[in-house]
């Protein structure tokens, strides 16, 4: 009997919100991608389901041989009691093996280059963070991502009208 696709250890597909960093995009240069786990409570967990998070001015932050996320809010789950509620602003551990982080660490420590959260999403139905080893743009790198936009709004604008 042959397995559905959705089956395959490699599927892509997610389910649920991906709640993306689009400003990390446009100031930094993603030089490579790491795709790691995140460890959350229930109502982080809930409320990252129903799309209430924001990476603006996330990062990451190697400790020791612990990676965490800071910076990212999640807001709190609105059926939750107070009692149950969790801290929107806390660092959240990233479930990375030792190798991947040494991997990282190696990148952190040269000049200019940081960790950034690019993304979260479920997986399988685990949360995973998508983290980019980022180097920082200057201006005029911006400048020319702003001109190859446009750049390439022009040309599909006429191709469009030329259908």
């Amino acid at each position: 009997m042959s397995k559905k696709s959705s089956d395959k250890k490699g599927d892509k597909k997610s389910r649920g919100p991906r709640v993306s960093n689009r400003r990390a995009r446009f100031d930094y240069e993603i030089l490579e991608k790491v795709e790691c786990g995140l460890e959350l409570l229930g109502t982080e967990v809930k409320s990252l389901r129903d799309g209430n998070a924001s990476l603006e001015g996330a990062f990451a932050r190697i400790r020791g041989d612990e990676v965490y996320l800071s910076g990212a809010n999640i807001v709190e789950y609105k059926q939750a009691v107070g009692t149950l509620q969790h801290d929107p602003l806390r660092d959240r551990k990233l479930l990375l093996h030792r190798r991947q982080i040494h991997k990282l660490q190696t990148h952190v420590l040269q000049k200019g280059h940081t960790l950034i959260p690019l993304a979260l999403y479920f997986k399988a139905g685990w949360a995973k963070c998508e983290l980019g080893i980022a180097v920082g743009k200057r201006s005029y790198d911006k400048r020319r991502s702003i001109q190859d936009r446009q750049q390439k709004r022009d040309i599909d604008r006429e191709i469009r009208r030329s259908r």
